[in-house]
Parts: C-alpha cells; sequence; structure tokens
C-alpha cells in the first residue's frame, strides 16, 4: 500500500463520500455519451466528406463549432475521472486483484469487440460508397505517411490508451515505492499537486506539457487539436501526453479528495476561461474544418497554448459542475453511467448505419441530426437492458449482474460500484 499523505484515507471516509462518487461517476459517463454526440455530427462536418465515411448533403457550421468544442474535453476528462477511480480501485483491492480486473473489464472488451466492430464499420463504409455514389468503393492506395505500427483501433483506442497508462502508472509506482520507502517523497509531490490545484494559476502548468507536446509534432493539423490515437499501435506523444497528463492527476488527487472541493468552487471560473480560450481558438482557424498543416509560427503558438489551456478549463469546468449539482444520489444518473461504457462501445455502426440513411434526404440538418440522436440511444439502452444489465457481458463491463427485476440499489450500495470503466 502507499504510505504517503493520505493514502491511508478511507475510500468512504468523511473527505470522500458517496455523494462525490456519485457526481463524478456521473462525469464518467456523460463523457461517454458526449462521445456518441460526437461522432454524430461528423457526417454533417463541411469540407470534411473525406475524413468520415458519411458526407451529409447538408452541412452544419453549428455542428462544426459543437466538435470542436467536444474533442477538446471529453476524453481529457474520461482519462481524469479514469485516475481519479484507478487510485481508489488500486487501494481497494490491491494491485494484483486490480490487474485481474483491468483486465477482464479493460482488455477482454477490446480483445473480443474489436474484431465485430471494425467488420461492421466496414460494412457501412461500403454501403455508405454506395449510396453515396453509386459504387464500391476502391481498394485505397498505401498512405506514405502511414504511422508506425499502423492499425484501425476505431473508436476502442481509448480501452488501448487505458492499459498503457495502467502499465505505465504501476511500473512508476513501484519505482517510486522502491526508493521512496518512507513516503516522504510523494508526501512533497502531495504538497506540489495540492499547490498546484488550488493555485489560480496552476492551470498554465497543468498545460504546458500538452502545448509543449502539441508543438513538437512533425505534422500537427490545429483545426483537429490533439490526433486521436486511433490508427497505430503506437499513440502518438500529444494524445499520450494530454490524455496520460489527466490520468495522473486524477490518479494523484485521489490521495488528496478535498482538492475536488476546489474545482467545485471555481467551476464559473473555469467554465469562463474555457469559453474564451475556444473562442480565441476559433478566431484563428475558423468554424470550418480544415486539415491544414500547422506552420511554427507565433500565432501557433499562441494557438496552441489557448487550445491546452481550454482542454484543462473545460475538463475542470465540467467536473467541477457536476461535483455542484450532480452529488446526490440518482437512480437514473446511475442508471445512465452504468450503460454508458456499452452504449460507447457499440454506438459506431448504428450512428454510421442512420447517417447513411439520412445522408441523402433533403431534409436540414437540424431535422436530422437530432432524428440520429432520438432513435440511436433508445436502441442502444433497450439493448444495455436486455442484452447486457442482468447478463455475464454485464458482469465483465459493469463488475457485476443487476438482477432483471430487482429494484435499482439506494444511494449506498450503489455508491461501492463507482469503479466504472476507470
Amino acid at each position: 500500500m502507499d504510505h504517503g499523505t493520505l493514502s491511508t484515507v478511507s475510500p468512504l471516509s468523511q473527505e470522500q463520500t458517496p455523494e462525490r462518487l456519485h457526481a463524478l461517476d456521473a462525469v464518467r459517463g456523460f463523457a461517454l455519451m458526449l462521445g456518441i454526440v460526437f461522432h454524430s455530427t461528423m457526417s454533417f462536418l463541411p469540407s470534411y466528406g473525406h475524413g468520415w465515411l458519411v458526407t451529409d448533403k447538408d452541412p452544419s457550421t453549428t455542428l462544426s463549432v459543437v466538435f470542436f468544442s467536444l474533442h477538446m474535453f471529453r476524453m481529457a476528462t474520461f482519462f481524469f475521472i479514469a485516475g481519479f477511480f484507478a487510485h481508489l480501485l488500486f487501494h481497494r483491492r490491491g494491485q494484483r486483484a486490480f490487474i485481474r480486473d483491468r483486465l477482464r473489464r479493460i482488455g477482454l472488451p477490446l480483445v473480443v469487440g474489436w474484431p465485430f466492430l471494425f467488420a461492421s464499420i466496414v460494412g457501412c463504409a461500403i454501403w455508405g460508397a454506395w449510396v453515396m455514389h453509386g459504387a464500391l468503393p476502391s481498394e485505397p492506395e498505401p498512405d506514405p505517411n502511414a504511422p508506425p505500427l499502423a492499425f484501425p483501433l476505431t473508436h476502442l483506442w481509448f480501452l488501448y490508451v487505458l492499459l498503457w497508462l495502467y502499465a505505465i502508472t504501476l511500473v512508476t509506482r513501484a519505482i517510486v515505492v522502491r526508493f521512496d520507502a518512507a513516503g516522504s517523497g510523494r508526501a512533497r509531490l502531495d504538497r506540489v499537486v495540492s499547490a498546484i490545484v488550488r493555485s489560480p494559476f496552476g492551470v498554465l502548468i497543468l498545460a504546458a506539457p500538452t502545448w509543449a507536446s502539441l508543438m513538437a509534432l512533425s505534422v500537427w493539423r490545429p483545426w483537429l487539436g490533439i490526433p486521436t490515437p486511433d490508427m497505430s499501435l503506437l499513440p502518438n506523444i500529444a494524445a499520450m501526453t494530454a490524455f496520460g497528463s489527466a490520468f495522473g492527476l486524477g490518479w494523484l488527487m485521489h490521495r488528496q479528495v478535498k482538492l475536488l472541493n476546489v474545482l467545485e468552487s471555481r467551476w464559473p471560473l473555469n467554465l469562463a476561461i474555457a469559453l474564451a480560450a475556444t473562442v480565441t481558438c476559433l478566431a484563428h482557424v475558423g468554424l470550418i474544418v480544415n486539415t491544414d498543416v500547422a506552420t511554427r509560427d507565433l500565432p501557433t503558438l499562441a494557438y496552441a497554448a489557448s487550445y491546452s489551456l481550454a482542454v484543462w478549463c473545460w475538463t475542470f469546468a465540467f467536473v467541477g459542475l457536476a461535483l455542484r449539482f450532480l452529488a446526490g444520489f440518482s437512480a437514473v444518473r446511475r442508471y445512465i453511467a452504468d450503460a454508458s461504457y456499452w452504449l460507447y462501445l457499440i454506438h459506431m455502426p448504428i450512428v454510421l448505419v442512420l447517417q447513411i440513411l439520412v445522408s441523402q434526404l433533403a431534409w436540414p440538418w437540424w431535422i436530422k441530426f437530432p432524428m440520429i440522436l432520438a432513435i440511436a440511444f433508445p436502441i442502444m439502452f433497450v439493448s444495455y437492458h436486455y442484452l447486457v444489465r442482468s447478463t455475464f457481458i454485464g458482469a465483465v463491463l459493469n463488475g457485476r449482474r443487476y438482477p432483471r427485476k430487482s429494484k435499482v440499489a439506494n444511494g449506498a450500495s450503489a455508491s461501492v460500484r463507482m469503479e466504472g470503466t476507470a
């Protein structure tokens, strides 16, 4: 066990109440749900037809802004919560049980789910090409700029990156414990983390590594922000830096749960900065998607700084809002949090099918986009309720099977299941 300061605090002590866990579990669930909304916008993005499998006849600048904004923070927020719950789970169950749990609930869905999802996405790509062009897609030319260890992880890349982060964290922790047996080094680290989180300028320190990693990319497309690590078994440096630092801060903040009070109290300030930084970024790159490669000049440096700041301020604002307004137990939010993992795993082919079906209709985007969501979410929730929640799949994804006809668990019993996909 970690003997640094506050590391021996009980997970359900006064400092770490079930209400806090309800709020953070809601954040994790909603971050995954926003990913479904995010992917649903992509067929409507102007000038981005070559970047997605479906191109709608009625593109939308509004959805372009939604795409841009969601891409800034949804996964950084998810990894922050993942790190927080990973530390909770590690100290609740121990290292061996932690590893077994993560391999079962993260590794197994990745290995088992990827072939089915990839095949369905390829099928949608073929069908979509026929619907839009009246012909089957031709075999793509070899990409001379393909990343090393190229592999189409699809939207399951987040599971793959989580496994990387778990491994890195466990190795790092073993080294720290080996050379810091007395815990004095960890105590100093706790003080540094506390100072950064409490300082009104601490977010600038947290944003600096992301800024540096973006500028270190040999090819960076500023409009697309942090490059999604979905096409290689070797994650890119910017994604690993941004998401790894979010995961690491979450892990370390679980050692000092009172620091969540800072995020809760500062959510209006963080939200205001996030909005201002987002507007600044859009003023630089425009409202419509473009894939121009960055030049190394002062405006690009300023843009990367604004973007990195927005990533962290959005994350802290999202978490702070949940702590402020979603702290209590809610059976509905608990159900959504449980379902969100399954929904995110299966959503891609469902969203693609619906995008293809409406893509050629002469209807405005503000009818077609809500229609996609209004059809996709009920289908996915029904599949979760009847095919997952009370079955062995639910035992893998949620860590337990819920009795099919039982009443929703009360707040206290539900709080102990909040490791989620962290």
